[in-house]
């Protein structure tokens, strides 16, 4: 058997392996296996990233607590303006004008506190639906682990089945030769070997360059100066 006809023979053989690789690959029974894993993954970093973000929330909260406790103190100090005025003669507008800035301060933190509040408690709620939602996941992580651990097993006696008939051919070919092929097949090239159609290759349609055509008419092997394939002629 020539060398050519031993390769076609491996080749045929080979896309079996890949068929089975690809339909292993993306497989329903892998998607959801992997899903389940990358949310997992990334969980515990969701989860400490929110509670950051609360805790980070809450301190906010009571540094502007603590800042509306210290201006409504400050404002008791004008609860006996009027009283001033008839007593000491104070200056009624300068008072009141600082009364009343007071008022804004305590009134915007306190709006910043209600909008602070606010969020802290949606970034509880958060917290509490993705735990829930790890929880369930983890169950879901175990059972698509579980069936896709035997799904892939089932594949595999498939595929050591093809690949001890790929060893047996292998030894008809040229260790050189195969090596090429190997290196073809890991560059996602398929079919790596293919009969020319005319004076083309029959997968990408270009022409073979002079040089290309006599080797070929020799009975030699080309590679596609396109798509880089082993082209040769029956």
């Amino acid at each position: 058997m020539s060398q050519i006809e031993q390769l076609l023979k491996y080749q045929q053989e080979d896309e079996k392996l890949i068929r089975l690789e690809q339909e292993t690959a993306s497989s329903e029974e892998r998607k959801k296996y992997i899903q389940a894993k990358n949310f997992m993954t990334k969980a515990p970093e969701r989860l400490d990233r929110l509670d950051a973000n609360a805790a980070e929330l809450e301190r906010t909260v009571n540094r502007l607590g603590a800042a509306y406790e210290e201006l409504a103190e400050a404002l008791k100090d004008f609860d006996g303006l009027d009283e001033m005025v008839q007593v000491e003669g104070a200056n009624v507008s300068f008072y009141k004008k600082s009364a009343l800035a007071l008022q804004d301060k305590i009134k915007s933190i306190k709006g910043e506190i209600n909008a602070l509040t606010a969020k802290v408690k949606a970034a509880d709620e958060e917290y509490k639906a993705l735990k829930k939602e790890v929880i369930a996941m983890q169950r879901q992580y175990k059972e698509s682990y579980a069936v896709y651990s035997a799904y892939k097993e089932q594949k595999k006696k498939e595929m050591d089945a093809i690949a001890a008939e790929l060893k047996n051919l292998q030894k008809g070919i040229a260790p050189d030769v195969f090596a090429k092929y190997q290196t073809k097949r890991s560059e996602r090239i398929f079919p790596i070997i293919c009969e020319v159609k005319g004076d083309r290759c029959s997968k990408c349609g270009i022409e073979l360059s002079l040089a290309g055509k006599e080797a070929l008419s020799t009975g030699g092997v080309v590679e596609c100066e396109n798509c880089h394939r082993f082209l040769y002629r029956k």
